[in-house]
């Protein structure tokens, strides 16, 4: 009878959050396979890393899976119609901004962080998810604007994509600053200021 293939020695789960917490602190092209095999668990050999991941770029899809799942989801409410539009926005840098300053894990987002090379055809399929990630932050902000246009809390001659550009730059900006460790109550305090942009469009 063959032999049963021998018993992984490390937490998949866990493993996950660590590879997270390393792409996130060094990128996608910094990290290397030695410095997975490295951090995960206790360290584990090439076979183990192939036989659970696959390959370092499937690793990295699940790894942003993870955070989108979690870290990631505190720009939700750029998509909760229940909230006013202002309101969405606001809560979406506060969330955000305490995120990226946040200890247990690495300072910024892994979103804007994850890959800071210019996309190739090789590399399409890595830069996807980071991507459709930012693309899905533009489309919230944008809706948010025209929604705070169609219940009259702006003015009807704000030009939507503009506006939204603002609040995205500010949201993409948050991650330099934070990793440059810049406190979370400056942070904070500048999201007051900007908001003050959207005021100024009031109708």
């Amino acid at each position: 009878m063959a032999q049963m293939g021998r018993p992984r020695t490390f937490d998949r789960d866990a493993a996950i959050t660590q590879a997270m917490h390393l792409f996130w602190e060094q990128g996608y092209d910094s990290t290397s396979l030695s410095q997975l095999k490295a951090n995960i668990g206790s360290g584990i050999s090439a076979p183990s890393f192939y036989a659970a991941f696959g390959s370092k770029e499937a690793l990295f899809k699940e790894v942003m899976e993870r955070y989108l799942n979690s870290h990631g989801k505190v720009t939700d409410s750029l998509y909760d119609p229940q909230l006013p539009a202002r309101e969405a926005i606001e809560t979406t840098l506060r969330r955000s901004a305490n995120m990226q300053c946040e200890t247990g894990h690495p300072r910024g987002c892994l979103v804007a962080l994850g890959l800071m090379s210019a996309c190739t055809p090789q590399t399409l399929a890595i830069c996807a998810p980071l991507a459709e990630a930012r693309a899905r932050n533009r489309a919230g902000f944008i809706a948010c604007v025209e929604r705070g246009i169609n219940t009259a809390e702006l003015s009807e001659h704000t030009d939507p994509v503009a506006l939204a550009t603002v609040f995205e730059s500010f949201l993409l900006g948050l991650t330099t600053l934070a990793r440059d460790g810049v406190p979370h109550e400056v942070l904070d305090a500048a999201i007051t200021q900007i908001m003050r942009v959207w005021d100024a469009a009031r109708a």
